[in-house]
């Protein structure tokens, strides 16, 4: 990842930006689905699907009482890069267009996007990544910040199929 002056990078890279003394890492997936943006929505944001088409997560549960909303805190477990368990809190919710979820994510604290837009096709979905690189990650994110960017379109990909099914 190579950065200028500015804190743009090189090349489409994902981008980092240096915030008292913390490195992110920012990077952006986009897919279209050939589905109605509230059936698209409606998937998304009910996290106990995030196994069917996340290769990394083996099981999501939600463990906060209540309908799915901002402040909704969800548990899973995760195989990749080695299993572990892990938290994130709902930090938008407006249907059908925006989800967000922040928590630790792997080895990363993280913050995900997801905008999702009604097209003639049907839905264009933009999953946008921001992952604070501290501690190891800060040492591990030139390598591996490329291959999560990688993992995330692969499963993107994935939720594209599942749902065109």
């Amino acid at each position: 990842m190579s950065l200028d002056a500015a804190g743009a990078c090189e090349g489409g890279e994902a981008l980092g930006v240096l915030r008292k003394e913390l490195l992110v890492a920012t990077f952006e997936n986009t897919v279209l689905i050939r589905r109605p943006i509230e059936e698209v929505f409606g998937f998304l944001s009910d996290f106990e699907n995030v196994p069917k088409w996340n290769y990394a997560i083996v099981q999501t549960r939600k463990v906060s009482q209540g309908p799915v909303g901002v402040g909704t805190i969800y548990q899973q477990v995760r195989s990749v890069p080695s299993r572990s368990e892990e938290r994130f809190e709902v930090t938008a919710y407006n249907p059908p267009r925006q989800l967000e979820i922040q928590g630790q994510l792997g080895p990363f604290p993280s913050h995900l996007s997801y905008a999702l837009d009604a097209v003639a096709e049907g839905t264009r979905v933009t999953n946008s990544v921001e992952l604070e690189l501290r501690g190891p990650g800060r040492l591990l994110g030139r390598v591996a910040v490329p291959r999560v960017r990688d993992a995330v379109a692969a499963n993107l990909r994935k939720l594209k199929e599942l749902l065109e099914q």
